[in-house]
């Protein structure tokens, strides 16, 4: 049966990039190196995502494309933020006092090669949802909790009914206050933003988002558009980005996409510093490139609209931010 018409999204992720085979065909990779890379952390690239490519060592062909360098790194944690630690029940995260992650959705429109959360997204099967029985269960005994925010994978590749089964059921908490959503949809799959979609979440105030764009290749009309209508609901968005090598470790590049987010009603919220994923060790910027990067953008910015340079620190330890001072304060 066909799916109903406000819902090409779905069409489109079904034909996703996912074959080792395709991607040495289309990208003239190294089909055994490739086939073993994609092996441990399977590749995935949403059609629209594709359409951005314009060769296999651009900015957006390095986020998602199976690289022979993963298999050469040891050192890297599966865990970097030693989430698995902290989650007392399945599919949730309660790191900060008042605040949890709840692990919504095991589906991403792509697969970043710098994922931090590769461990749970390599094995995940579209079909099975995560049960979120226990966690909501667990939110509403811990009265500190106040605020949520969904995660995953992506949870807005769950369909409108399911997202708002989560949203009601969370809103009949009476103490939990605030709800985010952290996405990448509207730099991967934007047709994911529909009016439907969102005359739903207006339902939900006060309901926040943050997105995650790394390099000024993404702000398309597409992406701009979601954004826009997503502004439109009166949902607020900031923007998340990953310092990464060879991608967005440019002062003019981050300056660019800075200045697009901020065009697109998006504040600029995080540059991270890239968790030290296993896999992902030849994404790793030294942090003098992030102060380096942050030094100039204060020049050319108000302090305002700057995005804070953070690193997660090891253990689970939390945010340690970097402002423009270059003074370290710590979100425990």
């Amino acid at each position: 049966m066909r799916r109903k018409a406000e819902e090409p999204w779905r069409e489109s992720l079904a034909r996703s990039l996912s074959s080792p085979e395709e991607l040495c065909k289309i990208f003239g990779l190294d089909p055994e190196a490739t086939k073993l890379v994609a092996h441990r952390f399977p590749a995935l690239i949403s059609p629209y995502f594709l359409s951005l490519i314009r060769g296999p060592r651009d900015p957006i062909a390095r986020q998602v494309l199976p690289d022979p360098k993963e298999m050469e790194d040891k050192a890297g944690s599966l865990d970097p933020l030693a989430e698995e630690k902290m989650s007392p029940v399945p599919n949730l995260i309660h790191r900060y006092p008042d605040r949890v992650v709840i692990l919504a959705s095991n589906q991403c429109a792509v697969h970043c090669r710098f994922c931090n959360r590769r461990r749970k997204v390599a094995k995940a099967s579209p079909e099975e949802q995560p049960d979120l029985g226990q966690a909501m269960k667990y939110i509403r005994s811990h009265k500190q909790v106040r605020d949520v925010l969904l995660s995953g994978g992506d949870p807005l590749l769950l369909e409108d009914r399911q997202l708002e089964g989560i949203f009601s059921e969370l809103r009949a908490i009476p103490h939990v206050e605030m709800l985010r959503i952290g996405t990448r949809v509207c730099s991967a799959l934007p047709e994911r933003i529909t009016s439907s979609l969102c005359r739903m979440l207006k339902k939900y105030h006060p309901l926040y988002m943050s997105l995650h764009f790394n390099h000024p290749f993404e702000l398309t009309p597409q992406a701009r558009r979601a954004c826009s209508m997503l502004a439109d609901a009166g949902i607020p968005m900031g923007s998340q980005t990953v310092l990464l090598k060879g991608v967005n470790d440019d002062p003019n590049v981050i300056l660019e996409l800075v200045k697009g987010l901020l065009s697109m009603k998006v504040r600029p919220y995080y540059l991270f510093q890239l968790d030290p994923v296993r896999g992902a060790s030849h994404f790793q910027t030294p942090v003098q490139s992030g102060l380096e990067i942050v030094r100039e953008l204060t020049r050319k910015l108000p302090l305002e609209l700057l995005p804070q340079y953070a690193l997660d620190l090891p253990g689970g330890g939390g945010k340690a931010v970097l402002g423009p001072g270059h003074r370290m304060h710590f979100q425990a």
